[in-house]
């Protein structure tokens, strides 16, 4: 995926607060089921029809997620090797409760038979609802008006409802609800040569072990086979108006289904209600998952769908009122940057048992595992706006902290290494070159950690959880890496993989070196703060992990002692030891059609070229943009940006936010547009597989560390803004050591206002500015453009 030269046109009408489609086209539904999914962070639904339809093969994918439900498989190699990952994880396609199929006077509703003549589906940002209504003639002439509601609950975790509306137009006659639960489901339909999106299972993973059925209310229970989880999705059911109507239901082996009837007549509306709940052993004890989910639905039902529509949204504005941002004279920025951060909030994990995966909850893509993604690129997004969720997701490596001890271990090292892939715990890589060598992971997560302590000044969240991590991530760090003679001695980091996943198995990667430096720097910081502030945990704690005073100035000399790549003569900063001394290949030279280039390339044709999938010595700079001049980010800038391909999704919005330091205007809008249009324009072919999840938090730290220019450190926030010519203004907020702050920035003017918590102080372009709670301080704008 080279950089687009020309903006693709919008595939949806743009809408500061809603994406819409107005005609039902069968050869676009498979990606359009991706945009118009429904996530609350644990449950996630595909914008399936309700109803389905009689069409052809891979027009569609029909699927629901549980975050963090998985089922196991063991990885096979025909040449093994130890230490290689052994047991793979992957989500799992769930028992299917989403299917509402109505019969018009003996003809059932499909889209691909009868009619079209209204059509129009909504996902309304506000609102957290996707609704789509219809006119729909069937073949034998009758005419419906269908209005069609649905939602999976912000507030009740394991909550959706939907709301099926037909009114008969031109007949009086008999209409039928059909309602399933259908739990004979398949996972990992094949997606051809795109191995990234492929899995380990396949077919059918999911036993059903009990069903029932009674009046309205209904459950399936699952069984998996070899992770053990089980499952249950239970249904109720309402409608308006309830003269009239006949209910029957039935079983099959891995089906229920409830039928309610009535005789219609034109004119009138009616409404099914369907509420549907999930709940898993993961949470809960097995035995009392069918009570829990039946008394979940019967207790929405007696709320009813109003009450849980008030509540969606009540949760809506609160989250919007917190995170939204404000774009003024650019309506496709404006819709985009709203749709990647709802679709964060739908696809986070919030409970700290769980985390993103790359696809969100609205496909399976990469097995539903959580990568490093998680803290690089998603988390600064809540760090900034909802920060109780950025420490559940941190909380959620504390969980995983036994098992990387483990893995650890098992490849000879102390301390703790995190799995590249994983969802509860196990490396499940089954490329180690450009999996488990990539050790940066633990220095991710440490800077995660750093970076939301700064934010948040959460010590409790630091002594508690976080220095643990931080003195377990240090130790690897210090046993991994050697004081080499040929290298002046300096401490080095050898055979490991960097972010940029073409170029592997490297000495002293930069991206590697700087960041463990810093990750260990922190642990040495840490570990005298809480000596001195928290004596008795301290000591907890060293007792708990046998951690010895000489360990921690271990970690300070090899900190200090580490060996940093430069290159004298280019001036930049060599991605690793052996990397200039490699063929260039600037991306221009390779056709179009080898694009992605790991699905036409050899690793090995890869591996031997300087040439990146994605931004590694940029990134560095960019997290650590403080340690860099200006001039030092353009030259590693002008030397890495031709030979980057932007395989990987994370690469325009670090592309975007450098361009904007260093004065490349277009760079920065085009970089920008095709990260915060990637899903909704499908500037990569593939949103059909699932949202780019990590590009989307890429999307946030493009507009607030990018374009308005935000540098945060430990002491205080710096603003340089630089305003793309196309926007007129840009707002928005930011939560900062329990204040919260509004940001308004203008071609002319920048204002800043301290809306809750105690005064502050600020900069803006390194000019220390004072904000009092109630006070606006406004500034003129140094440089409007970028």
């Amino acid at each position: 995926m080279k950089r687009c030269s020309e903006y693709k046109k919008a595939i949806y009408s743009l809408d500061p607060w809603q994406v819409r489609e107005t005609e039902f086209d069968i050869e676009t539904n498979y990606r359009d089921e991706t945009i118009f999914a429904v996530g609350n962070g644990y449950i996630g639904m595909r914008g399936n029809l309700e109803e389905g339809y009689t069409g052809p093969e891979n027009t569609t994918f029909n699927a629901t997620y549980i975050n963090g439900f998985y089922e196991e498989y063991d990885i096979r190699y025909p040449e093994d090797g130890y230490g290689f990952a052994r047991k793979g994880q992957a989500m799992v396609n769930v028992a299917d409760g989403k299917i509402i199929k109505p019969v018009i006077d003996g003809e059932e509703l499909d889209l691909l038979k009868g009619r079209i003549h209204f059509y129009e589906r909504i996902l309304d940002m506000k609102k957290g609802i996707v609704e789509r209504k219809v006119t729909w003639e069937s073949p034998k002439g009758r005419i419906v008006e269908i209005h069609i509601k649905k939602l999976t609950s912000f507030t009740r975790p394991h909550l959706a409802v939907i709301s099926f509306r037909i009114k008969p137009v031109n007949f009086d006659g008999r209409l039928e609800f059909i309602s399933r639960v259908n739990g004979k489901i398949f996972n990992n339909v094949e997606y051809g040569k795109d191995f990234r999106v492929g899995s380990g299972i396949r077919g059918r993973v999911l036993k059903t072990v009990e069903r029932a059925v009674d009046d309205t209310v209904g459950f399936i229970k699952q069984k998996t086979e070899r992770s053990g989880l089980s499952l249950v999705c239970a249904v109720d059911h309402d409608i308006t108006p309830k003269k009239g109507c006949f209910i029957s239901t039935a079983e099959q082996e891995d089906m229920i289904e409830i039928k309610i009837a009535v005789n219609a007549r034109r004119g009138t509306c009616y409404t099914l209600f369907k509420y549907i709940s999930y709940f898993t052993s993961r949470d809960y004890q097995e035995y009392d998952l069918e009570n829990l989910a039946i008394k979940e639905v019967t207790g929405a039902k007696v709320d009813g769908m109003s009450i849980i529509e008030e509540e969606q949204e009540k949760f809506l504005d609160g989250f919007w009122e917190d995170a939204d941002i404000i774009v003024e004279g650019d309506p496709v920025s404006q819709q985009g940057i709203r749709f990647c951060m709802f679709s964060l909030l739908q696809s986070t994990g919030r409970d700290g048992k769980t985390s993103i995966a790359a696809k969100g909850l609205t496909g399976a893509g990469y097995e539903g595992h959580y990568f490093w993604d998680s803290e690089i690129y998603v988390l600064p997004f809540f760090v900034y706006t909802r920060h109780e969720i950025a420490r559940n997701l941190l909380l959620y490596r504390y969980r995983l902290l036994d098992a990387a001890r483990g893995r650890a271990r098992e490849l000879g090292h102390r301390g703790a290494l995190f799995p590249w892939r994983t969802i509860d715990g196990p490396e499940c890589s089954a490329y180690f070159p450009a999996g488990t060598a990539q050790y940066h992971i633990d220095a991710d997560i440490a800077f995660a950690i750093k970076v939301y302590e700064e934010a948040t000044e959460d010590m409790e969240f630091l002594y508690k959880y976080g220095a643990e991590i931080l003195f377990e991530t240090a130790r690897f760090w210090a046993d991994l890496g050697a004081y080499i003679p040929s290298k002046g001695n300096r401490f080095c980091i050898n055979c490991v993989t960097g972010p940029d996943e073409y170029t592997a198995l490297v000495d002293n990667n930069a991206y590697t070196n700087y960041m463990a430096k810093v990750n260990m720097e922190y642990a040495v910081e840490v570990a005298g703060m809480m000596k001195r502030e928290r004596p008795g945990d301290y000591e907890q704690l060293v007792e708990k992990i046998g951690l010895k005073q000489e360990e921690i100035r271990a970690w300070q000399k090899a900190a200090e002692d580490m060996y940093l790549p430069y290159s004298d003569e280019l001036k930049i900063i060599p991605q690793d030891d052996s990397f200039l001394h490699r063929k260039r290949i600037d991306i221009d030279q390779i056709p179009e059609d080898q694009f992605p280039l790991l699905l036409h390339w050899h690793y090995l044709n890869i591996y031997r070229h300087q040439i990146c999938k994605q931004p590694d010595v940029l990134l560095l700079m960019m997290l650590l943009r403080k340690r860099f001049t200006v001039e030092e980010i353009k030259r590693n800038y002008d030397y890495y940006e031709p030979i980057t391909t932007h395989d990987s999704s994370l690469s325009p919005s670090v592309f975007s936010i450098l361009a904007c330091d260093i004065g490349y205007e277009r760079d920065a809008y085009d970089y920008f547009i095709q990260t915060v249009r990637m899903d909704l324009d499908d500037y990569n072919g593939n949103v059909k597989h699932g949202i780019h999840a990590a590009n989307m938090g890429g999307a946030w730290n493009a507009v607030i560390y990018g374009f308005a220019g935000m540098k945060p450190d430990s002491e205080s926030l710096n603003f340089c803004p630089h305003l793309p010519e196309k926007w007129h203004g840009l707002s928005f907020k930011v939560r900062y050591k329990n204040r919260k702050i509004l940001v308004e920035l203008k071609r002319d003017s920048a204002k800043f206002t301290l809306l809750e918590g105690d005064s502050i102080k600020l900069h803006y372009f390194n000019e220390e500015i004072l904000l009092m709670q109630g006070l606006t301080v406004t500034k003129e704008v140094k440089n409007v453009k970028v």
